[in-house]
């Protein structure tokens, strides 16, 4: 807990999801296709996207067996602040053409200057194999707040996940960007860093749910089955705190698309049943063009 303690004292005291200025994208709570130096036009615009993830998280964790992937985004806005996305993900390495669609919508809302939230609701549909780890979930809904403290930006997002199985999580964020002022190739150019820290609390009753669908679980501890012997009881349900991690996302940046390149670093805390997860490395890049 004294992870959780120190980032606490720097992010508990404001909402929202990390964003940073002068970028033509908007956040949405899509895990695989979200990158960190985004912000959110108000106007109508479609962007497109291309993502690598060197392995699927979901919520501070990971599956068993390590999961790169690619992903293909599309996020529709409007003026009045509604949008409309979807994704497409495959798993690298495996013969299924698509292991992941998600679909959803969602509202933005910006009351003031430095605060600004987003509501939205998320559809997730998985093939038959179900490799990865969020597939005991189908649905999301999401809501995240953002403030701007001017020094800093510090947001908290709450997710409640329903499908096989229900999961409440509380992510609380704090980043600093930083843009310099020179240029690379021209007047329209320029490079964005975002770094920050999260920490995540929340349950973990899809741990149970993908154990069993994998049609592993007597090789797991520590996960509760009816007339399995020798297990030992742990309550997958009790609100706790899963991960912290830090993250360091660069990105060149142009009027009409961006390519940013991450690295996070992962500290999975209170890890039970099937997942034995322990610190590890991401690397994700990200391409993003913009019609508007």
């Amino acid at each position: 807990m004294r992870y959780f303690s120190i980032l606490l004292l720097i992010v508990a005291l404001a909402p929202g999801k990390l964003m940073a200025i002068n970028r033509p994208l908007l956040t949405i709570p899509v895990r695989q296709m979200v990158a960190d130096t985004d912000t959110i036009v108000r106007k109508q615009s479609v962007s497109v996207g291309l993502t690598y993830g060197s392995d699927a998280m979901f919520f501070g964790r990971t599956g068993p067996i390590r999961y790169p992937y690619l992903s293909a985004n599309a996020v529709y806005n409007t003026k009045q602040g509604f949008f409309a996305y979807g994704s497409v993900l495959r798993l690298i390495g495996y013969r299924t053409s698509i292991d992941e669609i998600d679909i959803g919508g969602g509202y933005l809302y910006k009351p003031s200057k430095k605060l600004t939230g987003v509501i939205s609701y998320t559809h997730f549909i998985f093939n038959k194999e179900r490799r990865v780890i969020e597939s005991a979930s189908s649905h999301d809904i999401n809501f995240k707040n953002t403030y701007d403290w001017k020094f800093m930006r510090s947001s908290i997002t709450l997710d409640y996940l329903f499908g096989k199985a229900s999961d409440f999580f509380v992510t609380l964020n704090a980043s600093k960007y930083f843009e310099p002022t020179w240029r690379l190739f021209g007047e329209g150019d320029y490079l964005t860093f975002n770094p920050g820290i999260s920490a995540i609390i929340g349950t973990q009753n899809f741990v149970e749910k993908f154990a069993i669908d994998q049609q592993e679980r007597l090789i797991y501890n520590n996960i509760i089955v009816n007339g399995t012997p020798n297990r030992v009881p742990y309550n997958n349900g009790r609100f706790n705190a899963l991960n912290y991690s830090f993250k360091i996302p660069i990105a060149y940046n142009t009027p009409h698309y961006t390519f940013e390149a991450s690295y996070k670093y992962s500290i999975p805390v209170n890890v039970e049943g099937a997942l034995r997860n322990r610190r590890e490395g991401f690397v994700n890049l990200t391409f993003y063009y913009l019609f508007y």
